[in-house]
């Protein structure tokens, strides 16, 4: 069995920290999203990784190298012509069984048992959301057999999101439906999705079902990586425990490098602090701190400061009387 994860995005919605690292390497809760992803299969039997990889894309290969000692191919995508024509680049790679998963998807609670179930070409993992617009959703009919995957719908009529994570029997079939789609251009906004390309095999016979995951994170943009770390942190990562020090006050749940300093302040709830990190006089609270970086005099809420980022704030000195009233800014978004 393989493992296929689409990675060559340039990871728009994380600017500015996508301008010098690929999103997949970005923290979250103490180690990188990947490591997180690579996390859910470590009981599986994966045979090989592949992974398609596109902007800095040289900066997960060194990553993959130097912290994992597991069968990987990189495939480059160079041009960014959407999810089926990365997959499609693979297809010497997709021989038999194999998941394919994007990796700003953190799931939990999912059963992996019974995939191979007779006459059943795939599994799509879904989860119940009220806003699908943003995802993609999938229609099926009475007997729970999908008929139909909707790229960013436009209604919420239909609650039953893809979370990004699928079950293929067959993955030259995948390959194969990959290329029909580009050789008749079949487009959603421009670009070859595969939601389409699932779509097709249905129509070519191919029976999927559905199965609901418990937990689903996406990842995929600041304000939904802070409810990510925030879950992470809550399941394991958290290591206040291990934080007290003089004068620094530690509010659960939150991961702090044991390599990192803090002097003098108020790191909590929710915060990760990477390795170097040098934390005096601030408060924090949701945000994410990565290697190296130098925070003074701030307060930082909902905030990602990147590596060897320097950020300097300053006290203020007040006399306010009786009944008055004043506006001051305590958290910077």
């Amino acid at each position: 069995m393989k493992l296929v994860i689409p990675m060559a995005g340039l990871g728009t919605r994380m600017r500015p920290h996508t301008w010098t690292r690929p999103k997949p390497l970005l923290p979250v809760a103490g180690k990188p999203m990947l490591d997180h992803v690579l996390d859910r299969f470590r009981d599986l039997p994966i045979d090989e990784y592949v992974f398609i990889i596109g902007w800095l894309g040289d900066q997960i290969e060194t990553f993959m190298k130097q912290q994992y000692d597991i069968p990987t191919t990189f495939i480059t995508q160079d041009e960014m012509l959407g999810q089926a024509h990365a997959i499609w680049l693979a297809r010497e790679r997709l021989e038999g069984p194999l998941f394919l998963m994007f990796v700003d998807t953190l799931f939990n609670d999912v059963d992996f048992s019974d995939l191979d179930q007779p006459g059943v070409d795939g599994m799509i993992f879904t989860k119940e959301t009220e806003d699908p617009r943003r995802f993609g959703v999938v229609e099926t009919d009475a007997s729970g057999r999908a008929t139909k995957l909707i790229e960013k719908p436009t209604s919420v009529e239909n609650k039953t999101v893809l979370i990004g994570l699928y079950y293929f029997r067959d993955g030259a079939w995948l390959a194969r439906a990959c290329e029909e789609l580009m050789e008749r251009r079949i487009q959603t906004r421009g670009e070859y999705y595969l939601a389409d390309t699932v779509t097709l095999m249905i129509e070519q016979g191919a029976n999927f079902r559905t199965r609901p995951v418990g937990v689903w994170q996406d990842a995929g943009k600041p304000e939904t990586t802070f409810e990510a770390q925030r879950y992470l942190l809550e399941q394991g990562h958290d290591n206040s425990y291990m934080v007290p020090r003089p004068g620094v006050v530690v509010i659960p749940p939150v991961f702090v490098h044991p390599q990192a300093m803090i002097e003098q302040s108020v790191i909590g709830p929710n915060v990760s602090i990477g390795k170097d990190a040098v934390i005096r006089d601030s408060i924090l609270r949701d945000t994410i701190v990565d290697e190296g970086a130098e925070l003074e005099a701030v307060m930082l809420r909902r905030s990602i400061v990147g590596r060897w980022a320097k950020l300097k704030g300053q006290f203020h000195q007040t006399n306010i009387g009786d009944s008055s009233t004043s506006d001051v800014i305590c958290y910077k978004e």
